[in-house]
């Protein structure tokens, strides 16, 4: 079964992670040898990254990078919508995903790209979002984790804000999505389990 990672390197200019490498010499009467350790300074926002609703404080449900159900992050089906916007798009509307799926949202994760091979960093910041109509129609399905290249716009229409009222939770900043050609994946999402953290980098895959 193909693998594809998702993930976008945990370096760059945008939330760049402070990473010190120190080497530590540990002897005994048996043998002696050098560890290496590192010392990690970096935000939530590092790479690719994961956003629990309670990312934002008034849409707070509990749930935790600790204890988030592994089957809700775990070879979960995921319906794939693909576009092709071009920087400045402006908005991408619920007809515009229904139409890519040609059909209604049936499973409990969703994956747009809709940058096609252009990554996030690729545009101008904000310049292709996800509309109300949008917003409102995967509220409106099963879907509760949500992979996309865009999301909120720079007037700031809430999505984030609407997603994670719904419960939703969402992957941002991914890559590679247009690798995926199957119209449905298996989708996984893996971070360290934090207590109490709402958002932190993530490693993701999907399988088809």
């Amino acid at each position: 079964m193909p693998v594809v990672d998702l993930t976008w390197e945990f370096i760059g200019e945008r939330f760049a992670p402070e990473i010190k490498r120190e080497e530590v010499f540990l002897r005994s009467g048996l043998t002696s040898y050098t560890g290496v350790v590192y010392r990690m300074n970096h935000d939530g926002m590092s790479g690719t990254y994961i956003d629990f609703p309670g990312h934002i404080a008034e849409t707070d449900n509990g749930l935790y990078a600790d204890n988030c159900p592994l089957e809700d992050i775990f070879r979960v089906p995921a319906s794939v919508i693909h576009l092709d916007c071009a920087s400045g798009h402006g908005a991408v509307s619920a007809a515009d995903l229904k139409n890519a799926l040609g059909t209604e949202i049936q499973t409990p994760a969703l994956i747009i790209n809709a940058l096609g091979k252009t990554e996030p960093t690729g545009i101008d910041p904000r310049s292709v979002y996800l509309d109300d109509s949008a917003v409102e129609w995967i509220i409106d399905s099963p879907c509760r984790l949500l992979v996309s290249d865009i999301y909120e716009s720079k007037a700031l229409h809430g999505v984030f804000l609407k997603l994670f009222g719904a419960g939703i939770t969402t992957v941002c900043m991914p890559v590679n999505l247009h690798k995926l050609k199957n119209p449905q994946v298996e989708l996984t999402v893996l971070f360290a389990k934090m207590p109490g953290i709402t958002q932190l980098p993530c490693r993701m895959v999907a399988e088809f």
